[in-house]
């Protein structure tokens, strides 16, 4: 139920009682011994949440379970395509809107949110890659990401970028990169690539199309050592495919996903100019779906459970 107290006040959007998801906590405490207790109710400073929490939602997303899904990575590096793995990691959480972490309790004043971890791991010769980014998502999906992060580490260094989302975009960034290295700047808030994935997961319907203001995802910023700033970007929905294409940085991704609940993504499309110089030339990365898991993998931390890596095609 949404009750809209006045036009200048929060929005409450009542899910009842929920299971929350306790996760990567070390050692145990009350929260994660006791899962299966009410999580706080998702608050809106909008004018009215967009999606509607259904049963068939809170039962797969409320189950103390997240979602990894597995993908077969061909990934565009230096002008060549580099095999490797992805893993998207899809888990709700309760939210601290001050601090902008996972809250360990509850509270009235949490935040409900669907958190994306998105890893990479593939080989540029010799050395290795390994990417993760971060996106912790409202689940009412009626404004942008709270919080996102991504790093990039490598045998050359490694970068790490985070966007708080509170008055405006904070935005600080740390790199190895002469002319990058440590930086802290605002932006005006607008869409953001990264935020894209967790709204698909709870409503497609909701994704923005058409001509549109657009941050691109942490990582391509990162790795093409682009400015961070608004591009224009064009987006379109197709039933179970969604594009963006930026003109200005001559690169379009495309999300391929189940088009039915829970709406899962079956793979993806990134197509960008790859290398430098004469070298360069534009390349398409592609991930295709493995396989999925459900499971609370914060409690699978022993030995005998390495055999789950093999359920997920990763050995």
């Amino acid at each position: 139920m949404i009750k809209l107290i006045n036009p200048n006040t929060i929005l409450l959007l009542l899910i009842g009682p929920l299971i929350i998801v306790t996760s990567c906590k070390e050692p145990p405490n009350e929260a994660s011994e006791n899962p299966k207790r009410s999580i706080s109710q998702p608050k809106s400073d909008s004018l009215r949440p967009v999606t509607k929490l259904t049963s068939e939602f809170k039962d797969y997303w409320y189950n103390g379970e997240a979602e990894i899904t597995s993908y077969k990575l061909e990934q565009a590096r230096y002008g060549e395509i580099r095999k490797g793995t992805a893993v998207l990691i899809f888990v709700t959480e309760d939210f601290l809107p001050k601090a902008q972490v996972k809250a360990d309790n509850y509270s009235d004043n949490n935040i409900p949110i669907l958190k994306l971890n998105a890893t990479k791991n593939f080989n540029t010769g010799l050395y290795p890659y390994s990417i993760m980014q971060s996106t912790f998502y409202p689940v009412v999906n009626n404004q942008h990401a709270l919080k996102i992060s991504a790093s990039v580490q490598e045998w050359c260094g490694q970068v790490y970028t985070q966007l708080n989302n509170r008055d405006k975009f904070e935005i600080q960034s740390h790199s190895y990169f002469q002319g990058e290295a440590d930086e802290k700047f605002q932006l005006e808030k607008t869409w953001t690539e990264n935020e894209i994935w967790t709204k698909l997961r709870l409503d497609p319907k909701s994704l923005p199309t058409g001509n549109i203001k657009m941050i691109p995802s942490l990582e391509y910023l990162r790795l093409k050592h682009e400015n961070f700033k608004t591009y224009d970007a064009t987006a379109r929905l197709d039933k179970d495919t969604y594009t963006l294409t930026y003109s200005d940085l001559n690169r379009t991704l495309k999300i391929n996903f189940n088009p039915n609940f829970p709406f899962d993504i079956m793979g993806w499309e990134e197509r960008f100019l790859s290398g430098y110089g004469d070298t360069a030339s534009v390349l398409t990365t592609k991930a295709s779906k493995l396989e999925t898991l459900k499971s609370d993998y914060w409690t699978k931390n022993n030995n005998s459970d390495l055999n789950l890596r093999k359920t997920l095609k990763l050995q």
